[in-house]
């Protein structure tokens, strides 16, 4: 026991060593240092902690073990990479510049701008932009191959199903969420009067700025984006991309310090005010508003879904018939109100799929109930327009573990991505054997998920 609890504080504090002595070594000007052999490849220190520091700017916790996986799935990645290689395997160029395009305006955005994020990663942006299309071509060759050996999984039928579904213990099959199957009847208010409110808001805020109130005053006062708000309206430097067309393309349309004119975009209506520009980037402050509805819109849209509700329950017609001849939305009135998923395109909505608000209404409700009127958002947009309905639902399944008669096709998927799976881990595990791997000894009492790297 004492010599087994021994060993394991060796291997932690060996570990340990691992995240701190190479990248203080490093932040110090180590000079670069291969890490691995792998076949014909390389992996250099430098590759790794530019990795490291990708992923603390995302956000993923950093871990004292984080370098040993980066290692190994840089090892694992060098592995299809050498099959792809040898299978003459092609990526689309212009993927690769698109993403990287992508990760580049994310970057900068995320860290301030060009400067900031040369400091942060200690190299000129040219220099970056040379290692992450390199970086990124490998990972769309070895996202292919991946790809290839996946797709050699052999084809399932239905006996091998339910063969897949009765050896594989219960604790480890999919749990299905409560499903609910729903029909609903939509009002609209009238938006014409609510958007002449808002624009007329907007426009005696320009003229207080014209006059020479701050702007980032009035952005903290009556701005309904709640993040920039605290800051005055202020966005932060950030690519043109980052944001919608027509904001950015008004945004960068003005000079410094000057406000446009009133901007609509899917989550309402606006004001901008130029801080900086820096190329295709730029830090603005803007002031949201949205179309606000009066009580007498609510009270004339309840009544009306009211009585529509009345003459569902005198059977003076049903509810699809009153969703055919009274909804607004043109999306599922034709189908009698049932609600479908619009990239599914199922009929069933687990918890996480539903708005807070209809979720509130209708997990309270029984199968064939109807609900009484109450306020929500539509799908249209961003952040939704207000509107007003009522909710029968139609079908609840309970939560309750995938069994083969009713949820075929969830065992179906995971019985794909099991045998997809296990396709890769026998290629991983074939590589293994056959590529020269040599690692570096401080790497040595890493944790690795898959043994055989240590030769």
């Amino acid at each position: 026991m004492k010599n087994s609890l021994l060993k394991t504080i060796v291997t932690a504090v060996a570990i340990l060593s691992v995240s701190s002595a190479f990248s203080q070594r490093y932040e110090k000007g180590l000079i670069d240092k291969t890490i691995a052999l792998i076949g014909n490849d390389m992996i250099q220190l430098s590759a790794l902690e530019a990795e490291v520091q990708m992923m603390m700017l995302q956000g993923i916790t950093s871990d004292r073990n984080i370098r040993c996986t980066v290692l190994e799935n840089m090892l694992i990645q060098k592995l299809f990479l050498t099959q792809a290689r040898l299978d003459s395997i092609q990526v689309n160029p212009s993927q690769v510049e698109s993403e990287l395009s992508r990760r580049i305006d994310d970057v900068l955005s995320k860290l301030g701008g060009e400067k900031a994020a040369e400091e942060y990663f200690k190299k000129p942006l040219f220099r970056l932009r040379e290692e992450w299309r390199e970086a990124l071509t490998e990972q769309f060759l070895t996202h292919e191959m991946r790809n290839n050996v996946a797709a050699k999984a052999p084809d399932l039928s239905p006996s091998d199903v339910e063969k897949f579904y009765k050896n594989t213990p219960k604790d480890s099959l999919p749990e299905i969420s409560t499903q609910y199957k729903f029909r609903h009847i939509v009002q609209y208010p009238d938006k014409e009067q609510a958007v002449l409110a808002v624009k007329e808001r907007l426009l005696s805020f320009r003229e207080r700025v014209m006059k020479g109130e701050r702007f980032s005053t009035l952005a903290t006062l009556y701005s309904q984006d709640p993040e920039s708000s605290k800051r005055g309206g202020e966005l932060g430097m950030a690519s043109r991309s980052v944001f919608l067309p027509a904001f950015s393309d008004a945004a960068m349309a003005l000079k410094e310090g000057q406000v446009s004119q009133i901007i609509e975009t899917e989550y309402g209506f606006h004001l901008i005010q130029m801080i900086k520009k820096e190329g295709e980037m730029f830090n603005a402050r803007h002031i949201l508003l949205k179309p606000e509805f009066t009580n007498d819109d609510r009270t004339k849209a309840f009544n009306k879904l009211d009585s529509i509700k009345t003459l569902i329950q005198n059977d003076s017609l049903n509810f699809e018939q009153a969703a055919r001849k009274f909804s607004h939305d043109i999306k599922s009135f034709v189908n009698g109100g049932l609600v479908a998923d619009k990239y599914s395109g199922s009929a069933y909505f687990e918890k996480d799929q539903l708005k807070p608000a209809d979720y509130l209404i209708i997990k309270d409700l029984k199968e064939g109930e109807i609900s009484e009127p109450f306020q929500t958002t539509d799908d249209e947009g961003q952040s939704g327009n207000t509107v007003y309905k009522i909710i029968m639902v139609e079908k609840i399944i309970p939560s309750h573990i995938a069994n083969f008669k009713d949820d075929y096709s969830v065992l179906l998927a995971e019985a794909k991505n099991r045998a997809a799976l296990d396709e890769i881990n026998k290629f991983i595990e074939k590589k293994k054997e056959s590529t020269f791997i040599r690692i570096d000894p401080i790497f040595h009492n890493c944790p690795f998920l898959k043994e055989g790297w240590l030769k």
